[in-house]
């Protein structure tokens, strides 16, 4: 049966309401655009929320999962994936971390690296081990991830919760410094090096390094989810790589696999050997098709100067933004670094998501008030220029009007 060419009167009265969509259905991609089921054509600053890093039908990587479809798609992980050690190699080779455990999403890997910390507490001789966590964190949607995360909107209606964080600011070393002090049960410090769903909050580079200081000095883990600001999104293979430091586990998913659901865990000494046999494990994650999809992603970043056309274009379409919106009353912030930049305004904007797609721009708005721009890595500066020109006068029309 083909699939349908417009959507039906009332769409998706089967699924259930999860999701607060816009009444578009997508038909298909090149690069940096995309089509609906209308034909109307769309720049793409969303990239899939940070997962589409080579943009859409990559000539180079369409033909290399088709090769693999052709051969096998899925295996058990009860016998050897000889990709799993290829892209393993490569992320440790990377990262100058040592060992990975491979899964389907941000959510699983850091599930994993929840687990590895109690673990790692427990194989010490703490009984109720904690993990630091932070305010606006988001580090996914099962009930512990939920916990972790720092967002009450989103754990609204699942408690009770599970224990074992303390919450503390980002980007304030006091605050770290008195649990170092006062509780003697933590174990790990879990971290967005750029907070994503909370609004594109960067950790500072000094914070990085004192953490990193500071979980040395306790024998504690530090854990960075990169599950959005990885795999070259900044600039750097990883967003942490700019303090010039190293965490003990790295969470990473997105733009892993360009589009392929692919999950990793990337440990360093102090926690690659903390999982046993038995200790963890996963149908999907793995799986052939995902490890050539990670696999190739990385080939066609590297040959293609991919990091350093992220950190450049990105510059570009920061300072466009910067130029276009200084001094437009509501504009509070324009942050981040690479292609993961927020613009933050003074009331919320959530209507700018649907204004942005009529006049032809995928985005998103997160916490409320921030306008995500989080294209594939392929933008082009010619591309940038025209989120800037399609997404400024929206703002500017957005702010002038009265807030309802």
């Amino acid at each position: 049966m083909n699939a349908p060419d417009k959507l039906p009167a009332s769409p998706e009265p089967h699924v259930m309401k999860t999701y607060g969509r816009l009444p578009l259905a997508l038909s298909h991609g090149r690069g940096c655009w995309l089509w609906d089921t209308h034909g109307k054509k769309y720049l793409d600053g969303l990239g899939g929320i940070a997962v589409n890093t080579l943009g859409h039908a990559h000539p180079k990587l369409v033909p290399a999962l088709t090769d693999q479809i052709g051969k096998i798609i899925h295996s058990s992980n009860y016998y050897l994936v000889p990709l799993q050690e290829q892209l393993a190699a490569k992320l440790c080779e990377l990262s100058g971390l040592t060992n990975v455990f491979f899964c389907s999403t941000g959510l699983e890997a850091n599930e994993g690296a929840l687990k590895i910390a109690r673990k790692y507490g427990h194989d010490k001789g703490i009984d109720r081990p904690e993990i630091v966590v932070y305010e606006a964190a988001f580090h996914g949607r099962s009930i512990a991830t939920l916990s972790a995360t720092g967002n009450p909107k989103v754990q609204a209606g699942f408690g009770p919760l599970v224990e074992g964080f303390v919450r503390v600011p980002l980007n304030d070393s006091a605050a770290i410094e008195k649990v170092a002090a006062t509780n003697k049960n933590v174990v790990a410090v879990f971290l967005e090096v750029i907070q994503g769903e909370g609004g594109i909050r960067p950790t500072t580079i000094e914070y990085l390094r004192e953490v990193r200081r500071i979980c040395d000095a306790n024998g504690w883990l530090l854990m960075l989810d990169e599950v959005q600001c990885g795999m070259g999104r900044t600039g750097k293979w990883f967003a942490h790589q700019w303090a010039g430091i190293q965490p003990d586990v790295m969470p990473l998913a997105k733009g892993l696999g360009s589009g392929v659901p692919v999950g990793a865990i990337v440990c360093g000494p102090k926690a690659a050997n903390v999982f046993g046999p038995g200790n963890h494990g996963t149908t999907f994650g793995g799986n052939p098709l995902a490890m050539r999809a990670g696999v190739e992603t990385i080939r066609i970043m590297e040959e293609d100067g991919i990091l350093e056309n992220a950190a450049t274009v990105g510059a570009a379409l920061k300072a466009g933004l910067e130029r276009e919106l200084a001094g437009v009353q509501g504009v509070a912030d324009i942050r981040g670094q690479g292609l993961m930049l927020g613009i933050e305004l003074a009331r919320p904007c959530g209507d700018i998501l649907g204004l942005a797609a009529e006049a032809g721009l995928m985005l998103s708005v997160t916490a409320d008030k921030v306008i995500r721009l989080v294209p594939p890595l392929i933008l082009s500066a010619d591309e940038a220029a025209q989120i800037v020109a399609i997404l400024c006068p929206i703002i500017k029309t957005f702010l002038s009007q009265p807030a309802p």
